[in-house]
């Protein structure tokens, strides 16, 4: 037993009205976070562990207060040690969408999360000071790390110095699409692992401590052009559409033209994949973490199938297809 069980476990013993019965690791994330259930008085609860150093559980705490105001089912934080980065949380279950998607669930549980992500957008006051905003320098800083940890350092290439100037010039595309954008709270990791199935009350919603003010289409596209299942194009922009519509009837402005929404819709899924796709490929080569390489055919899939039907991309495209990276997997 490490020093951070032992911290835990005296301290579960401080807050709960009685010992555990049980502890048992309930997940782990792209981050330094480690969440664990734990059993007692015929009940459970979810303890956060996010060593200080590494993580501040106050965002966490305040947004999932936020959250909840607005209606949606985030965890209630039920005591907190900032100190020493431990919550105890409600427990949403372990109905991950992720393992309930399927032909048959899909309409329910996608209506559900749009239901709540509309809730959260037109809820969210994009003037609130509790989230940072979306701006140039982080949808740069993310996209940057596609060009360093996966084309540089996952790939090994070298790019000369006009391919250089190719993802300049996609990237500023990229990020002025997303700027443009009616502006809303955004979760900024609305997907299958973070949102799960309850009842009542569906979806419980998780991983939301980096929340921001940013693009109205971010966090559907992370919904609807998942990094981990995929659904056919027309679905996938029927889904947005009626999205769209939605927000529309419940008063949100700028939203009238339907081919520039899915114009938002289309390019700031390519900002995400690009994210994603170097987030992925450092969790391999500086975290230990290989699984995520998997889902990288499926964000470059995302990213050349858009980038195929903008001229204004057809240069990172093009530049993707002469380096081979449509034909890039994970080395078995």
């Amino acid at each position: 037993m490490n020093d951070r069980q032992i911290l835990l476990l005296d301290w579960l013993h401080a807050v709960l009205p009685m010992a555990p019965a049980r502890i048992a690791p309930a997940s782990s994330d792209a981050s330094f976070r480690r969440y664990f259930r734990v059993w007692y008085d015929g009940q459970t609860r979810i303890v956060m562990d996010a060593p200080p150093d590494k993580e501040d559980c106050r965002p966490f705490v305040a947004i999932a207060q936020a959250l909840r105001g607005l209606g949606l089912n985030a965890p209630e934080v039920l005591a907190a040690d900032f100190d020493r980065g431990l919550l105890l949380l409600t427990d949403l279950g372990d109905r991950q969408y992720l393992a309930e998607l399927d032909e048959r669930s899909v309409p329910g549980l996608y209506g559900d999360a749009l239901e709540a992500l509309a809730r959260l957008q037109v809820g969210g006051d994009p003037g609130s000071s509790l989230l940072p905003p979306y701006d140039s320098a982080l949808l740069h800083r993310e996209m940057e790390l596609f060009r360093d940890w996966f084309l540089g350092r996952q790939v090994g290439l070298k790019l000369r110095e006009d391919e250089h100037h190719i993802l300049d010039r996609a990237f500023a595309l990229l990020a002025d699409n997303a700027l443009e954008q009616p502006r809303v709270w955004v979760h900024r990791d609305y997907h299958s692992r973070n949102l799960m199935v309850t009842a009542p009350d569906n979806p419980g919603v998780l991983d939301f401590q980096d929340a921001v003010v940013g693009a109205v289409t971010y966090d559907l596209v992370s919904l609807l052009r998942d990094c981990y299942i995929a659904w056919p194009r027309e679905r996938v922009e029927a889904w947005a559409l009626t999205h769209r519509a939605r927000l529309r009837a419940l008063g949100m402005a700028g939203l009238e033209d339907t081919g520039q929404f899915l114009r938002w819709f289309d390019l700031m899924g390519v900002q995400r994949h690009l994210k994603a796709t170097g987030i992925f490929a450092r969790l391999n080569l500086r975290d230990g973490k290989p699984g995520y390489l998997h889902d990288i055919p499926r964000t470059l899939g995302y990213v050349l199938a858009v980038a195929g039907r903008y001229p204004e991309l057809k240069a990172l495209g093009d530049l993707l297809l002469a380096h081979r990276i449509d034909r890039w997997e994970p080395a078995a």
